[in-house]
């Protein structure tokens, strides 16, 4: 699956119109937060229901009203990027964010919401955590010591995973994923 993604990335390069930086790091971000999410899953549990590569399937229908979960799983990995891009990446401001941040960010906008992951973030870079990513937290994420503040983001979304009711379902799963993206965070923020 790792070469599929790699391979529709370089392609999507030419489609959309970013600064080859940015459209570096959305990549490699995708390419992790692709890895964390998976393929199909309608597990019964999942508040989230049907989802295909992390996307729900009303997300799906915000773009594609009426779409059954056969369109959701027939979706194309340029939808998944577009869907990504907008929905999470551009809201939590990935562009914008030091490198390992933006990946801190925009995995917990995925797993858990934007308004979640820009709190996580935004508390992880001591500034008022109100769910919006502004100049404020820009600025403040850019001075921050960037490995502090990914630890500290994802201690705060592993705390708030812990309270939930299907964390004894789930919990291993999101544990394991929190490590990889730790781990990855750490690594792209010690290469920029």
């Amino acid at each position: 699956m790792t070469n599929l993604i790699t391979a529709i990335i370089s392609r999507l390069r030419a489609v959309f119109s970013y600064p080859e930086d940015t459209v570096d790091r959305f990549d490699a971000c995708l390419k992790i937060v692709l890895l964390n999410e998976g393929g199909w899953s309608d597990h019964p549990a999942d508040p989230g229901g049907a989802t295909m590569y992390g996307i729900t399937l009303d997300t799906y229908r915000q773009t594609h009203p009426g779409a059954s979960k056969a369109d959701l799983r027939a979706i194309t990995m340029a939808e998944v990027s577009a869907i990504y891009r907008a929905g999470y990446w551009d809201r939590v401001r990935g562009d914008d964010l030091p490198a390992g941040l933006d990946l801190v960010a925009f995995d917990g906008a995925v797993n858990s919401g934007v308004y979640r992951g820009a709190k996580w973030l935004q508390s992880a870079v001591g500034v008022t955590a109100d769910g919006q990513i502004g100049a404020k937290t820009v600025s403040a994420a850019k001075a921050a010591n960037v490995p502090s503040a990914i630890k500290r983001a994802l201690q705060a979304r592993k705390n708030f995973l812990l309270s939930l009711s299907t964390w004894s379902t789930f919990g291993k799963g999101w544990t394991a994923r929190l490590s990889r993206v730790e781990a990855e965070a750490l690594k792209m923020a010690k290469e920029a």
